[in-house]
């Protein structure tokens, strides 16, 4: 038949934007939009519960726990960092 397609063959989840902002820009926020979305493992309880209230704000639907982390993902490179200098430090101090 002569009906649009419904699917986006690699835009996906920017497809909203159509043609606007540049292919650059939309592939960039491809990537946050993924990673915002996507649900996370709950340290707490450990289901795929935990989802993104707001910025920097996570949500275990499960437990109700909420956690704090990155924008766009639960965890980012520095809260890393700062957790195994942490431990480092404590181990440290117990020896």
């Amino acid at each position: 038949s002569a009906a649009m397609a419904k699917h986006t063959k690699k835009v996906h989840i920017t497809g909203k934007y159509g043609t606007r902002y540049g292919a650059s820009l939309r592939k960039q926020i491809k990537k946050i939009e993924i990673t915002q979305h996507a649900k996370y493992t709950c340290t707490f309880c450990g289901k795929d519960t935990v989802k993104r209230v707001a910025v920097g704000i996570w949500k275990c639907s499960a437990c109700k726990k909420v956690l704090a982390g990155g924008a766009y993902t639960m965890s980012t490179p520095a809260a890393a960092t700062v957790r195994s200098t942490i431990r480092r430090l404590r181990e440290m101090v117990e020896v």
